[in-house]
Order: structure tokens, then C-alpha cells, then sequence
């Protein structure tokens, strides 16, 4: 029988067995010796991990990469990390957050589309000495505050500490890519939404309707703030993240292409054999028997 996906919140017994802080909200992790990270697992929480000795390798969305001394490893909810592999002297700081702690803070309200699409791209950064000394710097105080003795404003003192980490981050990465300031519009707000609502679904409905009045709005206005945002219609977001779930499927599952197209909801194996073929090239059997070639 084929290994069920894991979970990987900050919830799960794994998570905190590693963690050497965790309250659900925020985990601060220092080593992943002890994780089983060959297991593919379905990432529910933002990863910030920065690498200060020793290397791996890492499958991210069925993609190869590897983590050196001062990369910096980003990603959001909804990847997949799977076949990853450390060095026995891998060492790392690392900081969880919960979705649900990060849409309570601030900055994340004003998280880009340019930004998201960045880092799905390219979620392993080489940071400078400098950019590298900054990250720990804030890693130790914040490990410090969780771990020593609790303060009155304990939660706003982390909370504030966290955000200023985040202010930090965030114009770090001007160096990789020009963020457009961010902007709080009702159209961003829907759009915002309308990507989580469609990221975290599974199987995902391939309508525009369904995403429409789940978000009470109009398929038609949800499609043009998508392209007034993102440049891409409703339906091209759909295709777009339908398309990484077939493929992925495809590559890193031993169940038939009759049952991946049953669970992605698709009426029949024929319909789900144009679909694939009009968006990859391909049949499903031959993209198949190419990824493995």
C-alpha cells in the first residue's frame, strides 16, 4: 500500500518532538538529525531555515535542491518536501509559523503575488555574511525570550520581535527581486483570498463558479481582479495549480493514472487524458514514463 502523505503542522508529535520551542503558533527549530525527512510531507506552516554548516539536498514540489552554508530555505503552506537527505554534520536555526499566526501579524497582509511566485521559484536564497549574522542574531534572541523566564507582555514582546524579524526579511529580499509596495485595495483582499482558498483545496474544483461563490462574488469580477493583480485570469491560476497536483501525482505516485484521475475528481479517464494532454504536451502515460526515463 502506497505511505499516506504526511501532515507536517506544528501540531504534529514529529514537530514538537524536534522542536526546541513550539506552542503551536511558532516552533524554533536546531537540528533535523533526529526527523524522518525522506517521507514526503505536505508543508502546513511558513519554513524560514538557514543552513550554517554542513549541506543537504532537498525535494521540493518533485524539484532537486541543494542548501549550503548561508542559504536561507523559504517556503509556505501547501509544498511538498519529500527524499530530502542531510549531511551528518548539518546544523540549521529555524522558525516556523503557523498560518493562522501569520495572518494575525502585521506584514503578512501585505504579502506580494510577485513575492509568492518568487519564492515557489526560487525558495533557496545564498545570503551574505552580513544577511547570514543578522538572521541568527534575531534567531538567538528570539530562542532566548521563549526559553527563559515568562515576562508580563510575554506574547506582545515575541509577537513584536517576530515582525521586526519579518521588516528584516522582507527587505532582505530587495536584493533578489523589486517588491512593489504593498498595497490593501478590496481587489487584493479577494485575490489574497481566492489563492488560499484555491491552494489549500484538494482535490480542486476546476469552475470559476466554485471559487466564485465560495467568495461571494461574481465568476466574472473574480476573473478580472485576478488579471488586474496577477496579470493571469481566474481560470489560468486554476490550470496553474491543478497542473502542479497532476504532475506531481504523475511523478511521485504509484497509483494508476484511472485512480489519480478519480482523485482529482475528473469524470473519466478520457477527459482527464485531454486535460493533461492539452496542458503538458502529452498523454499521462507518456509524461509518466518521461519523468522516469
Amino acid at each position: 500500500m502506497e505511505a499516506k502523505l504526511r501532515s507536517g503542522c506544528l501540531d504534529d508529535v514529529l514537530v514538537k518532538k524536534i522542536s526546541v520551542y513550539n506552542d503551536s503558533r511558532i516552533a524554533i527549530i536546531d537540528e533535523l538529525q533526529s526527523l524522518n525527512i525522506e517521507q514526503a510531507v505536505k508543508v502546513e506552516a511558513y519554513i524560514i531555515l538557514l543552513c550554517v554548516k554542513g549541506k543537504g539536498s532537498l525535494y521540493i514540489n518533485g524539484e532537486s535542491r541543494m542548501i549550503h552554508v548561508n542559504d536561507l530555505f523559504i517556503c509556505h503552506p501547501n509544498i511538498i518536501l519529500e527524499n530530502s537527505m542531510i549531511s551528518i554534520d548539518f546544523e540549521c536555526r529555524c522558525i516556523c509559523l503557523s498560518s493562522e499566526y501569520m495572518k494575525q501579524l502585521l506584514l503578512i497582509a501585505g504579502e506580494s503575488w510577485d513575492l509568492k511566485m518568487f519564492i515557489e521559484k526560487i525558495p533557496i536564497l545564498s545570503l551574505n555574511a552580513e544577511e547570514a549574522e543578522l538572521f541568527c542574531q534575531y534567531y538567538s534572541l528570539l530562542r532566548s525570550k521563549m526559553l527563559g523566564t515568562p515576562c508580563k507582555h510575554q506574547k506582545e514582546l515575541i509577537d513584536s520581535l517576530i515582525q521586526a524579524f519579518l521588516y528584516e526579511f522582507h527587505d532582505a529580499l530587495e536584493r533578489f527581486i523589486k517588491l512593489k509596495p504593498p498595497t490593501f485595495t478590496s481587489g487584493e483582499n479577494l485575490f489574497k483570498e481566492f489563492i488560499s482558498l484555491l491552494s489549500s483545496s484538494y482535490p480542486k474544483e476546476r469552475m470559476i463558479g466554485f471559487y466564485a461563490n465560495q467568495l461571494y462574488v461574481t465568476p466574472k469580477y473574480l476573473s478580472a481582479v485576478c488579471k488586474e493583480v496577477s496579470g493571469q485570469t481566474a481560470s489560468e491560476l486554476i490550470t496553474q495549480y491543478m497542473v502542479k497536483d497532476i504532475l506531481y501525482l504523475l511523478r511521485n505516485s504509484q497509483k494508476s493514472i484511472k485512480e489519480i484521475a478519480n482523485e482529482l475528481n475528473f469524470p473519466n479517464l478520457s477527459f482527464f487524458g485531454k486535460y493533461v494532454k492539452q496542458h503538458l504536451g502529452m498523454s499521462p502515460k507518456q509524461y509518466r514514463e518521461s519523468s522516469y526515463g
